[in-house]
């Protein structure tokens, strides 16, 4: 049965993965209805290939390292980080390795604590920006990184993200409590760029109560300020004063996404470990 592409906006960059998840072992990561590998090299560089070895379609997530080449669990083909195989070992000496013997490898960075893979056809200075998250650098803030799977398309998440009149009544014990009184919804300022846009909500009269606000609201101010961001294709920023929100809606297939999470909060600063999947770290 063939696989269905998922349907995504192709030339962005797509974070996959957080970046402390990539280690010198190879890492299988879904994405867009594919496979990729992932794995850091001895400079610390991530290199990414599709998971399927060209000669017999192993998957090379279940192979190892060797001088900063991955090698094949299956017949023990040997690739450089380019994708060019340097090795078969069942070859006599001296028989010429193809050319069609090579890895389809895909661009990546790293940055604000993912590592981003670029699957489009556009040349890279072509590509839309990632957008700019100076909080990730602040060393007073610490940090929160958690995940959840969803069994619905990555766009319905995003609609979730930056939609604030569902709090009222889904997230009412926790940051909606104390709206449900008064779920309409002030007049805000919204913003467009380049590739993407926000809002600006002032909640003035009717400050939300509950422990989510007592810590995130500025004592003796008079309203709160709340921002919620959208960046293409996927990106979700939102800011509660002093609590703030970087999320990425992972598309792994047509009817499954990962929401990647990465949260900075100027309170409750130590640092607590790691407990029910949620590992927390000093921001930057």
């Amino acid at each position: 049965m063939q696989k269905r592409e998922v349907n995504v906006l192709k030339n962005f960059w797509y974070a996959c993965e957080f970046s402390s998840v990539i280690t010198d072992k190879p890492k299988r990561v879904p994405l867009l209805s594919q496979q990729f590998v992932l794995y850091r090299n001895s400079q610390k560089q991530v290199v990414a290939f599709l998971d399927q070895c060209p000669h017999r379609g192993a998957a090379l997530s279940n192979g190892w390292l060797e001088n900063d080449c991955i090698r094949c669990p299956y017949h023990g083909w040997k690739y450089q980080a380019d994708g060019t195989c340097i090795e078969i070992p069942a070859n006599q000496p001296g028989v010429p390795i193809s050319k069609k013997a090579r890895l389809i490898t895909y661009p990546v960075q790293e940055k604000y604590g993912f590592v981003w893979l670029f699957w489009g056809d556009l040349p890279q200075r072509e590509c839309p920006p990632l957008p700019s998250f100076p909080e990730v650098k602040d060393p007073t803030l610490r940090s929160v990184q958690f995940e959840f799977k969803w069994n619905a398309h990555y766009t319905r998440l995003v609609e979730n993200s930056i939609d604030p009149a569902h709090s009222a009544f889904v997230h009412a014990n926790s940051f909606g409590s104390g709206m449900t009184q008064q779920p309409q919804l002030p007049e805000y300022e919204a913003n467009l760029e380049d590739w993407g846009g926000s809002s600006l909500i002032h909640l003035k009269q009717h400050i939300p109560k509950g422990i989510f606000w007592k810590y995130t609201h500025r004592k003796n101010h008079s309203e709160i300020k709340t921002i919620r961001s959208f960046y293409m294709p996927n990106i979700i920023y939102s800011n509660f004063e002093r609590f703030i929100t970087f999320v990425v809606h992972v598309p792994i297939d047509e009817h499954t996404t990962i929401s990647k999470f990465i949260q900075f909060r100027s309170f409750l600063t130590q640092p607590s470990g790691r407990t029910h999947g949620i590992s927390e770290t000093p921001a930057g």
